[in-house]
């Protein structure tokens, strides 16, 4: 089976990116992956000051180790000034190689205004570079505040498709990955 962890790039209560983590996650499940989600607003996290080391955060251990055994991941920020959030390039960067190399991502980013890519082409720049594997299908949420009902579920029609397009291509290319 496959495994795909998803984090959630933002600390905020009622957080529109773990509403949209969760969307993408349900289908991804419905796919017949197992997913785990590690929410970034309950784990200690240092900021990372380039070592390998960190032993009084626990936590670090815990992303590192389900990052590693993952086969894939999804990925879902807000996007803070026209970037990703502080909370998910930290968390990426107490990461290296060892664990995110060969991993299948899917980006999802989450805005207040209109829908751009710009925090989407940061994460797929940082998860090339240490040489995982981006989906060409994205999800970026604009408007969040009208996007979500008060259960979660995505309001509007088409970008509930563009969620299901995004699963289905991340579970098919991540067992194509780990089959090879």
């Amino acid at each position: 089976m496959v495994k795909i962890v998803g984090i959630n790039g933002s600390l905020r209560d009622g957080s529109y990116s773990f509403r949209a983590l969760e969307a993408a996650a349900s289908r991804v499940e419905a796919l017949g992956a197992e997913v785990e989600i590690l929410d970034l607003r309950k784990m200690n996290l240092p900021f990372c000051d380039g070592g390998d080391d960190y032993p009084d955060y626990p936590d670090v251990e815990k992303l590192r180790n389900t990052v590693k055994a993952a086969d894939g991941l999804i990925l879902a920020t807000p996007e803070y000034h026209g970037s990703v959030s502080g909370v998910m390039k930290n968390a990426l960067d107490l990461m290296s190689f060892e664990h995110l190399s060969d991993k299948v991502a899917g980006l999802i980013s989450v805005l207040g205004g209109q829908s751009n890519s710009n925090a989407l082409n940061d994460l797929r720049i940082i998860i090339r570079w240490v040489h995982g594997w981006v989906i060409p299908e994205q999800v970026a949420v604009g408007q969040a505040w009208k996007a979500f009902d008060k259960e979660g579920k995505l309001l509007d029609e088409k970008l509930s498709q563009r969620f299901d397009r995004f699963a289905e291509s991340l579970v098919e290319n991540t067992r194509k990955l780990r089959a090879s």
